[in-house]
């Protein structure tokens, strides 16, 4: 390895087994064991049936994943669920081992991966900063040198002696960040768990990855939040289906990382199941929200209209949508809401169609996040239910357009307004 990589995985490989029950050994319900034991009452005396014919299946998360970091250098590593992020950086913080294949680190490494890592629940939050700083091989007085300034930074200073079980969440990651980023790991590792706090803190956050980075640490940052990664990284690495897909610039990564979520992209969603980032308060589901088009490509003056299926866990009397518009890089490009209608009785399951008049979208990539809820600004609003990431479409210039959208640039903006009326005012 020379001198200036500090990183370099070589082949890297992670396969899990995965085990298959066969169709006899479904899964029975009690109340189906106390029903088959009135009908045949006399086969609880016979002996035991062979247990069922289960079968493996080789999963590969990762495969075939190589590359360098070099010191200093801060990379982002982006992709959908299920692309082998979280897998890739286990392998990084030494947590598990690849199957095949060699990962070579030159220097401690501190990971931030999940909420508490590396915290035990008992111990108050002062002993955890001496206990974290020991796993990554810091002497007591370099612990306590930086002590204040980990305190300061996590905003914990009243719960200092308050064993870390009790703590919030966002106090939780506070002092797991404040630690993990001050106590001079020279590779430091951070997960999508910034997410869990608020906003003012992540700025924080990124200001200080941005300081350690500076100070010529080198720092790997994993996130969905194309924004952050943008501000943070000069380079990328876009994973897909446990594999490299590209390599390289942060911006051109992000624009690979674009191309594969809307190539895999669907026009309808089935969302009932998957797990929330932001919780409503459950009055009301939402199933599944998609288009009503085959193909999820708009061309710049389209209207949209979407279909929106929900279920009512309660009775709700007043029922409200909201839809928030995302750009390529994470950030909002504006937000409309329906008018509230009538409500409908519990476990009644509903259709909507939705429709947004011309936003006159700039061309490029965008996805949607859908709300159910009832109220607003002036009266106070509940969500029942919001979904991020869903519907993921392109919106394209027409070909002989007239004006300047053919040829337009992101330093434009994300709304095409309408043409200016220019009209000159006669001289007095």
């Amino acid at each position: 390895m020379s001198d200036d990589v500090i990183i370099r995985a070589e082949n890297i490989g992670k396969r899990y087994t995965l085990n298959h029950q066969g169709s006899s050994g479904g899964y029975r319900k009690f109340s189906d064991t106390l029903i088959q034991a009135a009908k045949a009452p006399l086969r609880w005396f016979q002996p035991a049936s062979s247990p069922p014919q289960s079968s493996q299946e080789d999963f590969w998360a990762l495969k075939d994943i190589n590359f360098e970091i070099k010191q200093g250098e801060v990379v982002g590593i982006i992709g959908r669920n299920g692309a082998g992020k979280s897998t890739l950086l286990k392998i990084l913080s030494r947590i598990t081992e690849p199957t095949q294949g060699r990962i070579t680190l030159n220097g401690r490494v501190a990971s931030l991966l999940e909420v508490g890592t590396g915290f035990h629940p008992e111990l108050t939050g002062r002993e955890n900063i001496y206990l974290n700083g020991a796993i990554l091989g810091m002497k007591k007085g370099e612990i306590k040198a930086k002590f204040d300034e980990i305190v300061a930074f996590a905003e914990v200073e009243r719960f200092l002696d308050t064993p870390v079980k009790r703590y919030s969440s966002g106090m939780y990651v506070r002092l797991a960040f404040a630690v993990a980023a001050h106590l001079e790991p020279e590779i430091l590792i951070v997960d999508e768990v910034l997410a869990v706090g608020d906003a003012e803190f992540q700025k924080k956050c990124l200001g200080k990855m941005q300081d350690v980075a500076s100070g010529g640490r080198t720092v790997i940052f994993v996130s969905h939040n194309m924004a952050a990664i943008s501000q943070l990284t000069k380079s990328a690495i876009v994973l897909s289906h446990g594999q490299i897909r590209f390599a390289g610039s942060t911006p051109t990564a992000i624009e690979h990382y674009m191309d594969v979520a809307v190539g895999a992209s669907a026009v309808s969603f089935d969302v009932e199941y998957l797990p929330r980032k932001f919780q409503g308060n459950n009055s009301a589901r939402l199933v599944s929200f998609s288009f009503p088009r085959a193909i999820p490509v708009f061309g710049p003056d389209e209207d949209f209209e979407f279909i929106a299926k929900i279920r009512s866990i309660e009775a709700i009397i007043r029922l409200r949508f909201s839809i928030t518009i995302f750009a390529a890089d994470g950030m909002p490009v504006g937000s409309c809401f329906s008018i509230e209608q009538q409500g409908f009785d519990q476990g009644e399951v509903h259709e909507f169609k939705l429709r947004l008049p011309s936003p006159r979208f700039a061309p490029g990539v965008y996805h949607c996040g859908v709300a159910i809820g009832k109220g607003d600004h002036r009266t106070g609003h509940v969500d029942y239910d919001v979904v991020l990431e869903t519907l993921q479409f392109e919106v394209r210039p027409e070909e002989g357009e007239v004006g300047t959208v053919s040829s337009w640039t992101k330093g434009w903006g994300n709304i095409v307004f309408q043409p200016l009326q220019q009209q000159m005012i006669p001289a007095i």
